[in-house]
């Protein structure tokens, strides 16, 4: 099988990454709870893991890395603790679900909301952002790369804008954290969204949000943290505030090794393997007759990400044959994108992602390009 699902997520897992989890798996018991040597031992992974991913992201302070199972929670967390009633919130049409579903619930609440719109290449205008403030203004939130197109937005640009109207910053990193450098300090980000199991390849249930310190957020789920076991609420130290339950010791063991393996392999030498298969996809698939691509490709500044449709045929049946046939994954559908997919037109065919890894090969993109060249050709 040719797996390029990896915008999903990884299949591919370094080997130190499996090893991590069942040693883990082995010798780990609940970090927080006790002070055996199984607890210790826990407690000190997640730990170190804090300090890793701190580091990694540019977060000021290691307690202010908080664990979740993925991305969905950590913006669950950041938007439902940083907004209510009243506030107004920008945010782009570049958005996955997991950032519209939350801010469509607070709206309903009383909270407002406003979108830079995109165009049919998947494109915003920054100078929407500005036009958008309105007099009760709370948070920018947005995404680093679309899960659909790739393209990148310009962090840099929004987080000068938000710092320049005292707006709170909120990323959704999903697509992004591993591959590309994220230094939460200089791009002004306030809250960093990211989850493991994609670039960062990790294992599936890891993921977690960075704070800059002095941003206050409400508990979104409370209930036992191992400490200050008499308070009728949640502690208000964190990470201990947004971590309540026992955490997820044995992926996040596997975590620590991803980012070990990041760092021995280098992550511009990843992104540079995965930039030219990406741009290698792209050369063979766009001169193919009836082919439409979706995106804006003027630069391969972007994620790793190549979505197409072959004529008007509906994109699961693509992926399907691509599937069945040749033996290559693929994302059809929606790709929980509504308002992009709106945007580009395809609301009603949905789109074809091919997405790249480091442990893709040269070979396994010329098959796919072969691939899609004998489906469009049928």
């Amino acid at each position: 099988m040719i797996y390029l699902d990896n915008a999903a997520t990884t299949l591919k897992k370094p080997d130190a990454v499996i090893h991590a989890v069942v040693n883990a798996m082995q010798t780990m018991g609940n970090s927080g709870r006790s002070t055996h040597d199984e607890a210790l031992a826990a407690s000190r992974t997640i730990y170190d893991t804090r300090e890793k991913l701190a580091a990694f992201f540019g977060c000021p302070r290691p307690d202010h890395v908080v664990f979740t199972a993925n991305s969905t929670e950590a913006l669950n967390i950041a938007i439902n603790g940083t907004i209510g009633s009243g506030d107004h919130v920008i945010s782009t049409d570049c958005e996955h679900n997991s950032v519209l579903r939350p801010l469509y619930r607070l709206e309903e609440q009383g909270a407002s909301l406003s979108f830079t719109a995109a165009d049919r290449q998947g494109r915003i205008n920054y100078e929407d952002f500005a036009r958008l403030i309105t007099p009760r203004p709370r948070a920018i939130v947005c995404t680093h790369a679309s899960n659909l197109t790739g393209n990148k937005l310009d962090l840099r640009r929004i987080g000068t804008i938000a710092k320049a109207h005292q707006l709170l910053f909120i990323v959704d990193a999903s697509q992004t954290a591993g591959v590309f450098p994220i230094d939460m300090e200089s791009l002004g980000i306030d809250i960093l969204c990211f989850t493991g199991h994609k670039s960062l390849m990790a294992p599936q249930g890891t993921g977690g949000l960075c704070l800059r310190e002095g941003v206050e957020v409400r508990p979104w789920k409370v209930g036992g943290t191992g400490v200050q076991t008499y308070l009728t609420q949640q502690p208000v130290e964190y990470p201990t505030r947004l971590e309540a339950g026992t955490l997820n010791g044995h992926g996040i063991a596997g975590l620590h090794a991803s980012l070990s393996y990041i760092e021995s392999v280098g992550m511009d030498a990843i992104r540079a393997h995965e930039e030219a298969l990406t741009r290698r996809f792209y050369e063979g698939v766009r001169g193919i007759p009836g082919i439409t691509i979706y995106g804006d490709f003027s630069t391969f500044d972007r994620a790793p990400i190549v979505s197409l449709n072959i004529g008007d045929l509906d994109s699961s049946l693509v992926s399907d044959e691509l599937s069945c046939t040749y033996g290559i994954a693929t994302r059809p559908g929606a790709h929980c994108a509504p308002r992009l997919h709106r945007a580009l037109g395809t609301e009603t065919q949905g789109a074809v992602r091919f997405s790249f890894n480091w442990f893709n090969t040269e070979a396994e993109v010329d098959a796919a390009v072969q691939a899609v060249k004998e489906v469009a050709a049928e």
